[in-house]
């Protein structure tokens, strides 16, 4: 059995909410987006992946993974199907309007079977486990300046103030071709499990979120404070975060 909170919210200095998410208990799927691209084309970008997903399970029943002789390769390819169809789908309304053109959305989704976790990502949204009040970043982001953190040109701490800090280097939109990362790992009871868009990291360390997501107790009030405290540090971009306990 799990618990779950949620919440998304605009910041303090954007207009729109380019950001979308998806909370899926049947399926034990969950998944944040954000959206790139100029005037509304953000917003469809990341509610036509929250949709694709969505539709995606419904016309694909996950429950043929599960029984599979090999649960976790069929997972990770029946989740790759799904952000290669979904990443077509964008392309193609960003190709019949020229509005449209450049729209992308980063998406972060996991599903929990059993003891396990799975994780598929594109771009620099992040999950994270918080686990007997330690933090582990599961994902990687796809971003310019972890490239330059990985070749040792910069720290973590630079990389938060770093210029080019906002630019991703793969999305869902972005090329008729995508690569995401995949990732499993083993659950243990208690754990709490974070999605969010760079929104939240951008403006809190991993320590800040370590604190709040330790002692919540309710979580769509720890989701809460996790929007309120990236606010009160700058709110320079939208937020949105997904928090599951198993």
């Amino acid at each position: 059995m799990s618990k779950m909170g949620f919440r998304t919210d605009v910041g303090k200095r954007r207009a729109d909410n380019e950001d979308a998410l998806l909370v899926l208990p049947k399926y034990d799927v969950y998944l944040v987006a954000d959206g790139v691209g100029g005037h509304n084309s953000g917003e469809l970008a990341s509610r036509k992946a929250v949709f694709g997903v969505e539709d995606f399970l419904a016309r694909n029943p996950i429950e043929a993974a599960h029984r599979a002789e090999r649960p976790d390769t069929a997972l990770m390819e029946y989740f790759l199907r799904c952000f290669r169809e979904v990443n077509a789908d964008i392309c193609a309304m960003a190709q019949a309007n020229p509005a449209n053109r450049g729209m992308a959305t980063t998406a972060v989704l996991m599903h929990i079977l059993r003891d396990k976790l799975f994780v598929i990502n594109v771009g620099d949204s992040r999950a994270y486990i918080v686990r007997a009040g330690g933090i582990s970043r599961i994902t990687a982001d796809h971003s310019v300046v972890n490239d330059m953190v990985a070749r040792g040109e910069l720290t973590e701490e630079e990389a938060r103030v770093h210029p080019r800090r906002n630019e991703i280097t793969r999305a869902l939109g972005a090329e008729t071709s995508v690569m995401p990362d995949f990732f499993m790992t083993e659950l243990l009871s208690g754990d709490r499990v974070l999605l969010c868009t760079d929104g939240l990291c951008g403006e809190l360390s991993d320590e800040d979120i370590r604190g709040i997501v330790s002692r919540g107790e309710n979580l769509n009030d720890t989701c809460r404070m996790l929007v309120n405290s990236a606010n009160a540090n700058g709110g320079s971009d939208n937020i949105t975060v997904v928090c599951v306990e198993v």
